[in-house]
Formats: structure tokens, C-alpha cells, sequence
């Protein structure tokens, strides 16, 4: 197995547990994290090894590190043949090991459909080529691999058991110190360096104007250690120490704990639909990338709901479009909706709900039982 930063390790672990629970007899090993290790796991190499974000000389050496591992992995693997290796997620470190794998005679399994639903279309022949079967975490990827001739199970996301179908506000209010009836707004502007640059200024400044709207608005910012630094900074230059709460971590009782939320596509508006909460969904980056992603592009969505909802259920406001006055002002709408729980809002409890609904399955038992009939094979 080979499993790459955090939500790969979870994943990999809920397969073992599951194999585990099944009662079979399981020897795993390859690149994994503490989850997989807590289940019998054998790291030869942490998943924290496979993290490499944006353009530099260290990352390119990083990068020549990450080949020298797969290389001297795909080589012990061919070597003693094991019943089937599963690369979770890390496409880009995985599909190219499994495609050598699945050559060399080891069945192979890839955990985490790629979104080529989204973007990058032409992956769908590598992982025709690389994979024998797909665990995927939505329930219409399975159809859509099928069509082109790769096998895939739905498995459930891990995510929609983890977060309650139905969650209480007021005490993760009480948990963060916040005021029980004061409007509250999230802002979650990614977890990169380059997501707070590009969209940290916008938020702050669009919630200087929801401020101007809302005198006892609270706003709360969760944030990864690593980016701490970052953040206070552009607090301190847009003059918003004393207005933004600033959380260590703590996203999911942000989420849990506002009226609506201001965030960056991905992940995080997953975690947000799961919370029932309505949101406006903002990304910017380079202007050449922000082309070259459009270019790439397959669906009239980019936000998580949006996509798995097939509708413009939240707003998406992208790139040029993103300007602190169209923030501002879609997220007071939502935040009027929310207080007066209107119609509009009661729509989007509805959706949210069924996605959430949809979303639900046994990881553990699913995944384990897809692996052991590919194994037995």
C-alpha cells in the first residue's frame, strides 16, 4: 500500500480495519501514517515523504527523491509479488508505480478516483492501464469509469459518517466562546500559502464590509499551524487582529459554529455541505494558471456541492469575479437567509441533506470486500 498525507492514511486504515473485521490474515506494508500503523501497518517510508506542493529547486529535488522511492519500491515489490497492491490517492506518485505493477503481474487497486470528472480527462487511459479496479468516494464515479472500461466500486465518503447528519450550532458556539445569538461567519481561505495570498485579502476586506452590514457579526478564521505566521500578518495589514478570531486548527467547529461560510474551493466545501451550511465558494491563483485550468475544465462547477448536486446550489465566485464587493455581498445574502431561515435556506437544507444522505456507506466492510474479491481473482 502506498498512501499519501493525511486523508490517504485515513482511507488506508479503514481498508485494513475492514479486512481486519472481515477476519483475514493480512500482512501490509509500503508508505503509509499512524492510522495504517495503529492497524499492523508497515511504514517503510512515512506518507508524509509524498507531500510536495508548488514550484521550486527544493521541491524539484524533492521530487527526485520521490522517484528514487517509487523505483526502489516498484523493484521490491515485483520481487516478492504480493497479492495486490492499493495506492491510495497520490495519483501522481501512484498510477505510474501500479501501471508497472499490473505489467509485472501484481493485481492492482487505486483508492480515490481521480476527478477526471472535473479536470485532466485524458488520465482516464493511464488508469485504464494502471488500475484493475477503483475505490471511489462518489456515488456516480463508478458508472463513468465503467464507461470506459475500468472496473470501480463506491465505497461510501469517510467524511459523511465522520459529521453528523444533524449537528448542533449553539454548542460549538459554547465551545469557541462565541456569543449564542450574534451573527457568525466563517472564512476559510485554504490551507497553501498561495490560496491565503490570493484570498485571504478579499475575505478580509468583504468582511470589513459585512461588518459595515453587521455590527455584532463575529467572524472566526480557522488555520493550520504552519500558516499562522501568514495569516497574522495580513491580519495586521488589513487592521483586522481585533476583529477576526483566529483558530488553531478547529475548522469543524468553525463550520459547525456559523451561519454561513466564505471558502475555497475544495475539500473544506465538502466538510461545509456536510455541516448544512450555506457558503459562497471563491478560488484565485495566477492569472496563466487560472487559463490553463480553464482550458482543462469539464463541468460548469467547481465547488464540491455544486458538482455532486448537478446545480448552481451556492455561489462560485472565481478569479476576476472574485472581488471583495461580490463576496461581500453574496455572503450577506446567505447570512440573511440563514438568521431568517427563509425559503431559499430551507431549499438548501433539503440538498444538502440528500447529498449528505448519498454520500454514506460502510467504508471499511465495502473497501475490504472489493480488495479480497480482486484478490481472489
Amino acid at each position: 500500500m502506498v498512501a499519501g498525507e493525511a486523508s490517504g492514511d485515513l482511507l488506508a486504515s479503514l481498508l485494513l480495519q475492514g479486512m481486519s473485521q472481515q477476519g483475514a490474515s493480512v500482512q501490509a506494508w509500503g508508505i503509509g501514517g499512524e492510522k495504517m500503523q495503529q492497524q499492523a501497518f508497515q511504514a517503510l517510508w512515512p506518507s508524509e515523504r509524498l507531500a510536495v506542493h508548488g514550484y521550486s529547486w527544493e521541491v524539484f529535488k524533492r521530487v527526485a527523491g520521490l522517484l528514487r522511492i517509487r523505483r526502489t519500491l516498484g523493484d521490491q515489490l515485483l520481487a516478492v509479488k504480493p497479492d495486490v497492491f492499493v495506492g491510495v490517492d497520490a495519483p501522481d506518485f501512484n498510477l505510474g508505480l501500479e501501471k508497472r505493477l499490473r505489467a509485472g503481474g501484481v493485481p492492482t487497486a487505486h483508492f480515490v478516483c481521480p476527478s477526471i470528472w472535473a479536470w485532466r480527462p485524458e488520465r482516464v487511459e493511464t488508469i485504464r492501464s494502471a488500475v484493475d479496479h477503483v475505490l471511489c468516494l462518489f456515488p456516480f464515479e463508478p458508472a463513468l469509469l465503467q464507461n470506459h472500461g475500468i472496473a470501480a466500486s463506491f465505497v461510501g465518503h469517510p467524511l459523511a459518517n465522520a459529521i453528523a447528519l444533524h449537528t448542533d450550532t449553539q454548542a460549538a458556539r459554547v465551545a469557541l466562546g462565541l456569543p449564542l445569538e450574534a451573527p457568525v461567519v466563517a472564512l476559510l481561505p485554504g490551507s497553501r500559502s498561495k490560496e491565503i495570498d490570493y484570498l485571504l485579502p478579499r475575505f478580509l476586506l468583504a468582511a470589513k464590509a459585512l461588518l459595515a452590514q453587521h455590527p455584532t457579526l463575529q467572524l472566526i478564521l480557522p488555520s493550520v499551524a504552519a500558516q499562522v505566521p501568514r495569516v497574522e500578518r495580513l491580519l495586521q495589514i488589513h487592521g483586522m487582529q481585533a476583529q477576526v478570531r483566529l483558530l488553531a486548527g478547529q475548522s469543524h467547529f468553525a463550520l459547525q459554529a456559523c451561519d454561513t461560510t466564505l471558502i475555497a474551493s475544495g475539500t473544506a466545501t465538502l466538510e461545509a455541505a456536510l455541516f448544512k451550511k450555506p457558503m459562497v465558494i471563491s478560488y484565485a491563483m495566477h492569472p496563466i494558471s487560472a487559463m490553463l485550468m480553464r482550458r482543462k475544465q469539464l463541468q460548469p462547477w467547481v465547488g464540491l456541492p455544486n458538482i455532486l448536486l448537478r446545480e448552481m446550489a451556492v455561489p462560485e465566485l472565481l478569479q476576476d469575479a472574485a472581488t471583495p464587493e461580490a463576496l461581500a455581498q453574496s455572503t450577506h445574502e446567505w447570512l440573511q437567509a440563514s438568521l431568517s431561515r427563509n425559503a431559499q435556506w430551507q431549499a438548501l437544507q433539503e440538498k444538502l441533506l440528500g447529498l449528505h444522505q448519498s454520500l454514506q456507506a460502510n467504508t471499511a466492510e465495502i473497501s475490504a470486500h472489493a480488495i479480497q474479491n480482486l484478490v481472489a481473482r
